[in-house]
């Protein structure tokens, strides 16, 4: 093959296959333009709007509303034609545009089949194998961009990202959205690097967007010096990795890893300096991975940046960028331990998992159990699945992942929950909550490893109970930081005791907060609980003594965490009121927006099938 041969495949694959899987990326990008040139030039928006209806009529032909995609492209562009005649002469208003954008995006994202049938999303490899399109992708691709979605609306409620810095605080939010998108299809160690990088660098910004406040300063100061050590560490990790593989691409990773024959290295002793290579290598990597999640002992930048920061900004690092990074984990630790070992034919209906989780859940009359006597009982009467037995020549490589997961797991769910104890600040208390969870969410990614061997449906259960944690997890946290910013806003304050009695004068917000609280600690019917518990099942069905070891420690922790959550709730509804606080009111807008964020831990802790479906929907065709 010749060099213009080469040129016009790499154009005709980029073309006509890798773009028309990357719009949603392509309109995020699109919209940062259009914030950017907005600021710049007034008459820069009508001339692109301009240029936007010609090529959409021309796309459209005679067919101007043939198809859902192009509805929601006249539609925003509507919506944009409107703001642009009202701010007539001043700036756009970039809270539409950013909205406009997320929203568009978003539903670029949704696959052909809508939420209901993914059956056309398979794995596809996409640039050159430098990103993956599967469903795993789709979900966090909606996930992310959903709530940035819901992010633009808070920080406008609150008033973080006003009319005259709102086109940089927005800038720099989709900015950091894209990086994640890309974090989450990523499938090259390259592509993983910038990503991260991408995701993390409009952080360290946000996490100091209060200006004349030493607090935020200083948090985005701590977050970029560890964030920049921790990129260099990653960095170096990958470095040796590639440099001794012969390459970047996570597939062929393991495929080099299997054809080394490692079981047969360990039994000669030979090769030990390829061996400590190998291992320094991933607990680098590793290193970039723990601080974006932050976990122990990466996690010293947590509690103080949380601290400094706005509310509305932990909420964006406790959310989005933990569920990219874990998304990012599984594609690291299941893609450079399964390549070769895995049945390459995509699962269908009649080859379900022989135990959906949330199905032993359920009786069988499809009500929802209602005692541990019950689900018990269900639980027992399910096909146990088979264990990761079987000796494989990357069977080394899962098991040193799998020890390195669990035991950084079982320290960061430990810490976490043991150092919220003697917060006496909201937003530190979260932060170490964050860390609990991320110890919570890797447990499973450690049993989905586990499982990829010789159970592959197994595993693919796994990755979906991580998603279904995430599903509900979004609502959980961006419930209670929108409560902490909307009471900031109203009494000047983030100490828990000034909370004291909030419930004689904002009912509403008090029993959100507390339901959202009970939730994070996982109690029944609420949907953390189903979050945890199928997390657990995951230990369950991988087996084994360091699963069996994590799940006794979640369980520990899980009585631990009791203390401090149900504390908060106390303060907010037994406590007396402060006679000095006085009348107390945080407004009928931001009341509706946190009973709308905090509806569905409810709704989804009586009826958790619909997140159920989606979450094995988005594990469906990751390992193949």
């Amino acid at each position: 093959m010749n060099f213009s041969t080469l040129v016009d495949n790499l154009i005709s694959d980029t073309v006509e296959v890798s773009l028309p899987l990357f719009v949603p990326e392509l309109i995020v990008c699109a919209t940062i333009v259009v914030l950017l040139t907005v600021r710049v030039f007034r008459l820069a928006e009508g001339l692109l709007l301009a240029l936007a209806l010609a090529a959409l009529l021309i796309a459209s032909g005679n067919d101007w509303l043939a198809t859902p995609d192009q509805i929601a492209l006249w539609i925003a562009l509507a919506v944009l034609v409107v703001n642009r005649l009202v701010n007539t002469g001043r700036y756009s208003d970039p809270f539409v545009l950013a909205l406009v954008g997320s929203l568009l995006a978003w539903w670029f994202a949704v696959p052909d089949g809508l939420l209901g049938n993914w059956t056309g999303v398979e794995r596809q490899e996409i640039f050159t194998g430098m990103l993956v399109y599967d469903s795993f992708t789709v979900f966090f691709r909606m996930f992310l961009l959903a709530f940035a979605a819901w992010f633009v609306v808070l920080v406008r409620m609150t008033g973080l990202a006003d009319r005259e810095d709102g086109q940089d605080f927005y800038t720099l939010l989709l900015g950091a959205t894209l990086g994640m998108c890309l974090m989450a299809s990523a499938n090259h160690l390259m592509t993983i690097f910038l990503a991260v990088e991408m995701a993390s660098v409009p952080s360290y910004v946000m996490s100091g967007i209060l200006k004349g406040r030493r607090r935020a300063s200083e948090a985005a100061l701590k977050y970029a010096v560890y964030g920049a050590g921790a990129a260099g560490v990653m960095l170096y990790g990958i470095s040796l990795l590639a440099g001794l593989l012969g390459t970047a691409h996570l597939p062929t990773i393991a495929a080099r890893l299997a054809e080394m024959d490692i079981p047969s290295l360990i039994a000669s002793g030979e090769s030990g300096g390829t061996l400590m290579v190998l291992a320094l290598s991933a607990l680098m990597i590793m290193v970039g991975l723990a601080f974006k999640l932050s976990a122990v002992p990466f996690h010293f930048w947590c509690p103080d940046v949380f601290e400094g920061a706005s509310a509305e900004v932990d909420a964006f690092l406790s959310v989005a960028s933990k569920a990219a990074a874990m998304a990012l984990l599984v594609r690291v630790a299941l893609g450079v331990s399964t390549a070769g070992e895995v049945n390459p034919e995509p699962p269908v209906a009649h080859r379900a998992v022989p135990a959906q989780a949330v199905s032993l859940l359920l009786s069988p009359d499809g009500e929802a159990a209602s005692d541990f006597g019950e689900l018990s009982r269900v639980a027992a009467a399910a096909p146990t699945l088979p264990t990761n037995a079987k000796s494989t020549p990357l069977s080394p490589v899962r098991s040193f992942i799998v020890q390195l997961l669990a035991v950084v797991a079982a320290v960061t769910c430990t810490f976490g929950n043991l150092t919220a104890y003697g917060q006496t600040n909201i937003k530190r208390l979260l932060a170490y909550s964050t860390i609990a969870h991320a110890g919570y969410m890797m447990m499973a990614v450690a049993a989905a490893v586990q499982l990829a061997g010789d159970n592959p449906d197994g595993a693919r259960t796994a990755v979906a109970a991580l998603v279904f944690y995430l599903g509900v997890y979004v609502f959980m946290n961006l419930g209670a930081f929108a409560i902490v910013a909307f009471l900031r806003n109203a009494i000047g304050s983030e100490e828990i005791a000034d909370y004291s009695g909030l419930i004689r004068s904002a009912p509403v917000t008090s029993v959100m907060l507390t339901i959202i609280m009970i939730s994070l600690l996982g109690l029944p019917p609420l949907a953390g609980f189903f979050g945890k518990l199928l997390v657990f099942y995951a230990l369950v069905a991988a087996s084994g003594p360091w699963m069996i070891a994590l799940l006794v420690i979640a369980g520990i922790n899980t009585v631990i965490s009791l203390i401090y959550y149900l504390r908060v709730a106390k303060t907010v509804c037994i406590d007396p009121e402060p006679a000095a606080r006085g009348p107390l009111s945080i407004g009928g807008l931001p009341a509706a927006y946190v009973f709308i964020v905090a509806l569905p831990v409810v709704i989804y802790g009586i009826y958790p099938v619909p997140v159920q479906h989606i979450a094995e929907q988005a594990s469906k065709y990751l390992l193949m």
